[in-house]
């Protein structure tokens, strides 16, 4: 499930009362929430059926646990949901750092080590190359691990970063097949949060929980 701007924010660092934000994050899955400190890196965490989260650091999880919804979140980053038939599942952050340290690599890597095969993902929004002015000095790396497809322009003609296809560069890598593609620009289209383009301080979630 991904939700979006008009679903309010759904983040950790929601200023909206517990009881207020708890009503918006059912809505979207039933269940005990759980989730990471996202540090824009590589990190993935295989969870335990009762494992808690808290305190935990790193940007994708992975669960076998039958209806346990594992989520991420996000104001610009891509967000990426993994499954396979043997009903482990993932959710990944995927922010340039995270893609160009392997997370989505490694994090089809920790559901390989469960016994998933015949991964399948969700991308959801994420900020688009025309809104995405990019260092030379960052998009050379990625360019060199991804190919020429991550680099873009600005409309003004200035030297961009296409995330999304970085995004699926790295899932053919490791054979994962993309089911959902929802290739909106968060910057562009205000049905996302954005805090590239507005400065929003709000959060959409991608949740996804492990088959019953």
């Amino acid at each position: 499930m991904l939700s979006g701007a008009f679903d309010g924010d759904v983040g950790p660092g929601s200023g909206s009362p517990v009881k207020v934000l708890e009503a918006r994050r059912q809505s979207l899955a039933s269940g005990r929430w759980r989730w990471l400190k996202q540090a824009h890196g590589a990190g993935v965490v295989v969870l335990s059926p009762e494992e808690p989260c808290c305190g935990l650091e790193g940007d994708a999880l992975v669960t076998t646990l039958p209806g346990a919804p594992v989520a991420v979140f996000s104001g610009d980053c891509a967000l990426v949901g993994l499954a396979s038939p043997q009903g482990v599942v993932a959710a990944a952050h995927v922010g340039w750092r995270g893609l160009l340290a392997g997370v989505l690599e490694r994090t089809a890597t920790a559901m390989c080590s469960e016994g998933a095969t015949d991964l399948v993902a969700v991308v959801g929004a994420c900020i688009g190359p025309e809104c995405y002015e990019f260092s030379e000095n960052d998009l050379g790396p990625l360019e060199a691990r991804y190919g020429p497809s991550v680099r873009s322009k600005t409309p003004a003609g200035r030297p961009a970063l296409d995330l999304r296809a970085g995004v699926h560069r790295a899932l053919e890598a490791r054979s994962v097949s993309i089911s959902t593609d929802h290739a909106q620009c968060t910057a562009c289209d205000p049905g996302w949060f954005s805090w590239r383009a507005r400065n929003d301080m709000g959060r959409h979630a991608l949740v996804i929980t492990g088959a019953r």
